[in-house]
């Protein structure tokens, strides 16, 4: 798996049309980012949609970002929901970039 390329197979135009349904879309909803090995974690307030927003951009990404590595944490009694998501070096820098609009 490491010799995957830290690359989007979407074209730009295809990401935008899409944004909203994928990582900067999710995690436009997040409450904290918190940086880990190759990637980041992120948090998010409890909401009823939220865990099947978050499976949905994982399938999503999975297809097109296939590097990446995905963990998802959810707290007990409703509460917060964590996604990480890192994979080789280099992800962090590429996660910068897709959140921001630029697709690497």
């Amino acid at each position: 798996m490491s010799d995957l390329p830290i690359a989007c197979t979407l074209t730009p135009a295809e990401l935008q049309e899409r944004r909203a349904g994928l990582l900067p879309g999710l995690l436009a909803r997040a409450i904290e980012r918190i940086p880990v090995p190759d990637g980041y974690r992120w948090r998010f307030a409890p909401a009823d949609d939220l865990l099947a927003a978050v499976a949905s951009a994982i399938d999503a990404e999975r297809r097109c970002c296939r590097f990446l590595r995905f963990v998802v944490a959810v707290e007990p009694d409703r509460g917060p929901i964590s996604l990480e998501v890192s994979g080789p070096p280099g992800t962090r820098a590429f996660l910068d970039q897709l959140v921001a609009g630029v697709v690497p």
